[in-house]
């Protein structure tokens, strides 16, 4: 019986790390998409000139960053902001955005 509640505690133990894993990581890309907040608009809908991110498919938004991060794709100050993040938080900020409710 001792055995039971140990595996059940472990188990409980688990799912709840992975849970609180998985909010910790919400939350640190939309703490790691808010730096873009300035320039492309709240939830990554942009109000001025430049191009909305909210709903732009993940792997078009990584593309992106990946090329200004390089200097392959020209910008005035993206490809400077862009070597700021590692390629983990550019992953997890394209995810963030690519969830996000395209603007109309």
């Amino acid at each position: 019986m001792r055995f039971v509640g140990i595996v059940v505690a472990a188990a409980f133990a688990t799912f709840t790390a992975t849970v609180a894993f998985g909010q910790g990581t919400d939350t640190r890309a939309r703490n790691i998409a808010a730096t873009c907040a300035n320039c492309h608009g709240t939830d990554g809908v942009s109000v001025g000139d430049l191009p909305s991110l909210a709903g732009k498919p993940r792997e078009e938004i990584v593309r992106a960053m990946q090329e200004f991060k390089s200097g392959a794709r020209p910008a005035t100050i993206m490809n400077q902001l862009a070597k700021g993040y590692t390629d983990e938080q550019i992953e997890a900020l394209a995810g963030w955005f690519a969830a996000q409710k395209a603007p109309k």
